[in-house]
């Protein structure tokens, strides 16, 4: 009979360590409340091991609720929230998350997608213009404020989504935040609260929110229509999910058209089109209820009687006129720094030395590919183009090969549907909306990238059991 090989002088050294242990902490946590004498302290130490383990353990979930508080901006459509800085928590615990999971643990595995190639040397040029910028400061608070995480966040969710799984709950997510911006958005318009120019619904404008401006509201709106729409018609989809998409899908539709807003108009025709244009076998009958949709929701938008480029005002509506001085402006831009442009965010503080007309106030250039070329020069504008080119590339392929295939899970074809048509309503909406340096493309392309990867391994894990058999 074996006996046990530890002694007294073992066990009297594990506790000791214990002993020296406990009281270290127990020191640290009485130095915290001697800096800062306050009750909630203990509480904070108390509960932090637990919040170390939920950070590390629930890295996706940190990653898509900053990106849905980022881009939705739901502390904004319920200001109660706002001084709780969601975001800012969020993005803290997602990032130690991520380096640990990248550096330490080595579960987040690293790959390189052709894709990357354009889009990483893309930010190259935009990091490489701030010093350069006309206007550093500013580009430099654009680049540290926002578009540095929206950079990590592009590759953390094109590294962390790595199954069909993650694919349906990143989606569940996008669609319930759709459904309530869209909610939001429509009681105020039913309400008459923070309307634009008599009719164009906002959210947050009394306190400067970003949703306060009906573009980038329609802009917001018109992204999680295209996932709503492809989870509502995908088969082998749960039919509470598609029932729940089909009402998001109708929330967000009506919200856009409260914002009046052409291009988010426009996006969203662009994403029907995609659909339809799959599921209507008559090309003929395709284009001509597109043609006659696009004219009946013009007049159901109220376009025509915004008091801002509507029917009231002859020629060339001031709208319109306001966005050919300012793509005017963007491209002497452009021609006088052609390889970097004016730099990140500068075109609004540029606009006075280049608009051929000024009334007073600077303006947004509202349009994607004209902000690029003046922010980023023609060099800059090229790369973005070939980025644009290689995505929608990625995307069809996925199409391809997942139409082709067998015993598809639902939601990995319902998601391929969705980054396509989104792709192709956000580069339709580009020509009056400004998203080349805000979140809705990147997400998208860090979609397309994950996607077309859970698509490929799936291929090949099909072959294998094909050759095995």
């Amino acid at each position: 009979m074996t006996q046990s090989t530890a002694t007294p002088s073992t066990d009297h050294a594990k506790h000791s360590k214990h002993i020296v242990l406990s009281l270290v902490l127990c020191g640290l946590v009485g130095a915290a409340w001697v800096l800062a004498p306050h009750p909630v302290i203990g509480l904070v130490v108390a509960l932090l091991p637990i919040g170390i383990l939920v950070v590390l353990s629930q890295t996706f979930w940190l990653v898509t609720l900053f990106i849905v508080f980022s881009f939705f901006r739901i502390h904004e459509v319920f200001p109660v929230l706002y001084p709780l800085k969601i975001p800012l928590m969020l993005s803290a615990g997602a990032l130690a998350a991520l380096i640990w999971h990248t550096v330490f643990s080595q579960k987040l595995r690293l790959y390189w997608h052709p894709t990357y190639f354009w889009l990483l040397v893309f930010w190259g040029l935009v990091i490489i213009g701030i010093p350069f910028a006309s206007n550093k400061g500013v580009a430099i608070s654009m680049f540290t404020g926002n578009y540095v995480k929206i950079i990590i966040m592009t590759l953390a969710v094109s590294w962390l989504i790595t199954s069909s799984k993650e694919l349906s709950r990143f989606s569940f997510a996008i669609v319930i935040a759709g459904l309530i911006v869209g909610c939001k958005a429509l009681s105020n318009s039913i309400n008459g609260i923070g309307l634009v120019e008599g009719s164009r619904v906002t959210i947050g404008r009394s306190f400067g929110s970003m949703l306060g401006d009906p573009n980038d509201l329609a802009l917001v709106l018109m992204f999680p229509l295209a996932f709503t729409v492809a989870t509502a018609t995908t088969r082998g989809v749960g039919i509470p999910m598609r029932l729940l998409a089909a009402t998001t899908s109708i929330v967000l539709f009506f919200a856009v058209l409260a914002t009046q807003s052409r291009g988010g108009l426009l996006g969203s025709l662009a994403v029907f089109g995609v659909f339809g244009w799959r599921f209507i076998q008559s090309k003929v009958l395709f284009c001509s209820l597109g043609f006659f949709g696009a004219v009946i929701l013009y007049a159901v938008a109220g376009i025509s009687s915004r008091s801002s480029g509507g029917a009231a005002e002859s020629g060339i509506d001031e709208s319109a006129m306001g966005r050919v001085y300012a793509w005017e402006a963007a491209f002497k831009m452009a021609v006088d720094n052609p390889l970097l442009g004016v730099g990140l965010d500068n075109f609004y503080y540029n606009y006075f030395f280049y608009s051929p007309h000024w009334d007073g106030l600077n303006h947004a250039v509202h349009s994607t590919w004209f902000g690029v070329l003046a922010e980023s020069g023609f060099l800059g504008l090229t790369v973005f183009l070939l980025f644009i080119t290689s995505l929608i590339k990625c995307a069809r392929q996925t199409l391809r090969n997942l139409d082709s295939g067998e015993n598809i899970p639902p939601y990995l074809h319902s998601m391929a549907m969705a980054v396509y048509s989104g792709l192709v309503g956000t580069f339709v909406s580009g020509t009056f909306l400004t998203q080349g340096f805000v979140w809705p493309i990147y997400i998208l392309a860090a979609l397309t990238i994950a996607v077309s990867q859970i698509a490929s391994q799936f291929e090949k894990s099909q072959t294998s059991d094909s050759e095995q058999k």
